[in-house]
């Protein structure tokens, strides 16, 4: 609330720049062009504001902007708005750092960064302005002619005072805010008293850039405003992660160096990404030399001479950093383009691809974690595969299934942190995103699935049709919320709802826009109980559980991100698949069945299936014992049967490489059938050629830097078993011979036969023996000239 109340005390120019100290000047827009153009024009200026506090927080960000503003050629004189108690003032050190104007300190409360301003199209806005139509969702950047800002100043003052105390609607589903605190009244405060005058902003998505997004094409950004975490390959940069460095009293400290930009010529291809990254490292690379140069002017002693120190000071980093026009040379663009053109690189172009799945760390979830990562190795795709394993930091301690898969860990969001809500759902969307902000992804397209799942065989952008702004996902028709009020209530674009689920393409910059919406529609669907309804959400029970996948779809809905939906892609067991058609993945949600055999995983929530040896689920009827007549549902039974059957050798591999053989397990066997016994030859019900082929082996944990369709995938897998896993093959009996699969399980009965049979053996062997050296010692006593 400081910054509104310093605003009333100093309105002295003809147009005035507003923003925070987390930006870097980069350009000059077309605003900037002609405030240079009307210099000479008496009574014209601009001037810059902007807003810190006193603490070593805000003094590096100062430096970072006040160097970025020099370096820019921005016209006008700029002001830091310093809001400062009296006790903390007696002690600052930064007065010296910028045109300081100080202000008394208003502000109770932490910076909390961005959230949604969904309160300007509902009951908001209509008790806090009276012009709620002109309530504009706008903030970061702010250029006001001086006119304006004197008629807005007293009443964005007065609307954020008045948002703080109206604690009745504070809520989620009214502000936007996952916290409900009312900490954003500040950003209402301005929208509602810039509506109450009747202020209609030009909003310009150009003019300001996120470092680690991508820059909009033949434009380039006026400011860098580094509010988010963002990454350069293996480097990152968090300004929250440095709220109390002294980095501005520390003579020649610096922030860590990041990529040099041949480093980023050759880590990414792509010219629009590499623009993003080149933005990136011109960001720390500013700051670093604002610090450089502020700590020269306070008497600091020189460097030592580096190579970082060097680049900075190079022609290189001068020609990277100069001041830039809002338009970009065409041609430039051009020339780049064809020099990094990837035809003539020689080879045709696949975009990388990484694989996630949401888990929690229960018995539950692991059996249905080694039956994923057993699938996902042997169906061929491509790129690595993480689970987002949920967790409290309790139950971790104890938890034994590390070593299941490859894992980014997540805390536990199953009980609400704010409101005490239990539903583990909210982990999903929640894992995603802290994975998207913690992670270093190389990916241009995610695949999401979900643990109870079997991959049967690639699911690649380029053979599904996803593109940025474009994802692809199966439908989901009992979504029926999309079709009446609950859509109208959640989405400003019911239009655009789109019955989708189960399996996601999408490419990563679309899945970083939309993963803070599909947490937030999430939270707010579920605190939403008067629309649980059946007739309203489509679930039988009414209790708001599907709240998560309405929460995927409003959010979708909310930036217009439509998708191409394939029916081709996903299969529930139990269900007639396409004529024609082998569905990538399974997903056993369900309960499904062949004769009197039934399989319900719910029924198996409790039980530990890892980590006490030999369990297996009740064995399927064998496919040869089929007798339905009718093609599709033979094929419906064949593919159940094939479903089972590879959780059972997930879960028989998972048993041999925690070395369960070496023990006894009779204790432990949930059935009659567990450990197995010597088992009937497990045909693949995978009639079709296609999924013959694509069964290979594949390490888990092997990137996908040559990426080709799905023949060439096939080709590549199948001639590059490694000698673990060839050996491992060997061990479980498996002949990979034209494509197909010869699981032979062994177990006590198998061990009690081969015993017998390798005792009597060596019985036949020792009375062989012993028999063959008496007919030698009679010969010889028969014969002399032998024994001579």
């Amino acid at each position: 609330m400081g910054t509104s109340g310093a605003f009333i005390k100093l309105l002295q120019a003809c147009f005035v720049m507003i923003m925070t100290a987390g930006f870097l000047f980069v350009s000059l827009g077309e605003a900037m062009e002609v405030a240079n153009n009307k210099t000479q024009e008496p009574g014209w200026r601009m001037h810059t504001l902007f807003s810190v506090e006193c603490h070593n927080y805000f003094d590096w960000q100062t430096v970072g902007l006040m160097h970025s503003y020099r370096k820019s050629g921005h016209p006008g004189p700029i002001t830091r708005l310093l809001s400062c108690t009296d006790e903390k003032l007696q002690d600052y050190r930064g007065m010296d750092l910028a045109p300081t104007h100080k202000v008394p300190s208003m502000s109770r409360h932490p910076v909390t960064g961005d959230w949604y301003l969904i309160g300007c199209d509902n009951i908001l806005a209509q008790l806090h302005t009276k012009h709620p139509e002109y309530c504009d969702k706008v903030g970061g950047l702010l250029v006001f002619h001086i006119d304006d800002l004197r008629s807005l100043a007293p009443l964005w003052l007065s609307k954020t005072e008045e948002v703080r105390r109206d604690s009745a609607h504070w809520g989620t589903n009214i502000t936007g805010d996952i916290f409900a605190k009312g900490w954003i009244s500040e950003m209402y405060g301005y929208s509602f008293g810039a509506a109450d005058v009747g202020l209609r902003h030009k909003i310009r998505d150009d003019l300001m850039l996120y470092p680690g997004y991508i820059p909009m094409e033949r434009t380039e950004p006026i400011l860098l405003h580094y509010g988010l975490r963002f990454t350069v390959g293996n480097w990152s940069f968090d300004k929250a992660q440095h709220h109390n460095e002294e980095i501005v009293y520390d003579c020649n400290r610096l922030f860590s160096l990041p990529p040099y930009p041949k480093e980023v010529q050759m880590m990414e291809p792509d010219l629009s990404r590499r623009r993003g990254l080149f933005l990136s490292i011109e960001c720390i690379n500013t700051i670093n030399e604002g610090l450089l140069i502020h700590h020269e002017s306070r008497g600091c002693p020189k460097p030592t001479r580096s190579r970082y120190l060097n680049f900075l000071k190079s022609k290189v980093f001068s020609l990277l950093t100069r001041p830039k026009t809002l338009k970009i040379d065409i041609k430039d663009t051009e020339s780049a383009t064809k020099e990094f053109s990837t035809q003539e690189l020689g080879s045709v172009y696949y975009p990388k691809i990484h694989t996630i799945f949401s888990t929690e760390c229960s018995p539950y979830f692991d059996w249905q974690t080694v039956g994923f990562i057993h699938s996902f190795n042997l169906s061929g795709q491509p790129g690595r595969v993480t689970r987002l394993l949920s967790c409290t930091e309790d139950k971790l301690k104890t938890y034994a299934g590390h070593d299941l898969a490859p894992t980014h860990y997540v805390p536990s969001m199953s009980h609400h942190p704010l409101t005490g809500d239990w539903y583990p759902a909210i982990n999903k969307p929640a894992a995603v995103l802290h994975w998207l902000n913690h992670a270093i992804i190389d990916a241009e397209y995610i695949v999401i699935l979900d643990a109870d799942m079997i991959i049967r065989g690639p699911i690649t952008p380029w053979e599904f049709g996803a593109e940025r702004g474009h994802p692809v996902s199966a439908p989901y028709e009992y979504l029926i919320g999309c079709d009446n009020e609950l859509a109208q209530i959640h989405t400003r674009h019911p239009e655009a709802c789109d019955k989708v689920g189960g399996v996601i393409i999408m490419h990563v910059d679309d899945l970083r826009n939309f993963a803070p919406l599909w947490l937030h529609k999430t939270e707010e669907v579920r605190a939403d109980r008067e629309h649980w309804a059946t007739n309203i959400t489509g679930y039988i029970y009414g209790q708001g559980w599907i709240s998560e996948m309405y929460g995927y779809a409003f959010g979708a809905a909310e930036i217009n991100l439509r998708h191409r939906r394939r029916d081709d892609i996903m299969l529930y067991p139990g269900y007639i698949p396409l004529q024609g058609i082998e569905p990538r993945v399974l997903h056993y949600g369900l309960e499904f069945g062949v004769g009197n055999w039934k399989f319900d995983k719910a029924d198996w929530r409790e039980k530990d299936m890892t980590n006490v040896c030999w369990r297996q689920f009740p064995e399927p009827p064998n496919p040869s014992t089929l007798m339905s007549t009718d093609e599709g549902s033979l094929r419906r039974d064949k593919l159940s049967i094939e479903c089972a059957r590879t959780l059972n050798d997930a879960l028989y591999l998972h048993h041999l490489r925690r070395n369960c053989l070496k023990t006894q397990s009779n204790e432990n066997t949930l059935h009659a059938q567990s450990p197995p016994g010597i088992s009937d030859q497990v045909e693949r019900s995978k009639s079709s050629e296609y999924l013959k082929q694509n069964l290979l082996e594949k390490d888990a944990s092997s990137d996908n830097g040559i990426q080709g369709n799905s023949e060439l995938l096939k080709s590549t897998h199948r001639n590059s078993l490694s000698e673990k896993q060839m050996s491992l093959e060997e061990e479980r009996g498996v002949s990979a011979k034209g494509g197909s699969h010869l699981l032979v399980r062994t177990g006590p009965r198998y061990w009690m036969v081969t015993l017998w049979f390798l005792s009597v053996l060596a019985f036949l062997v020792v009375v062989s023996t012993t028999y063959s050296r008496q007919k030698d010692e009679v010969l010889r006593k028969k014969n002399p000239r032998t024994k001579q």
